[in-house]
């Protein structure tokens, strides 16, 4: 009998700001982005280095990566997560990868901090 692998993949919800590099994609007057992630991993560490390198491979320039855990981490934080984010946070686990749900672009007239 064929043990069936278990994966200790879990799905870590990040937040990417990126500076402007030519070929971004961003708006014209962008002076750079936020970006909301799901990232697979098998921690939060290994997450943030393939989403890094995945958003680097994309011609875009990462400049700081902050955390929020994993979908039971926010849950016993108190977090409203619904159920669209929920489906794609799944579908990061299912097929391993990086999946950007959000983009804000900055036009240097806000506060760039993440609350």
């Amino acid at each position: 009998m064929e043990k069936k692998k278990i994966s200790r993949q879990q799905v870590y919800t990040l937040v990417v700001q990126i500076g402007r590099k030519e070929g971004d994609g961003l708006p014209k007057d962008a002076t750079g982005a936020a970006l909301m992630i799901y990232a697979s991993g098998i921690d939060e560490a290994e997450a943030v280095r393939e989403t890094v390198a995945i958003l680097k491979q994309a011609d875009t320039a990462p400049l700081d990566v902050t955390g929020y855990g994993t979908l039971a981490e926010r849950e016993a934080e108190g977090h409203e997560i619904e159920t669209e984010e929920r489906e794609l946070m799944q579908r990061a686990l299912e097929e391993n990868s990086v999946i950007v749900a959000q983009m804000t672009p900055f036009f240097g007239d806000e506060d760039n901090t993440v609350h």
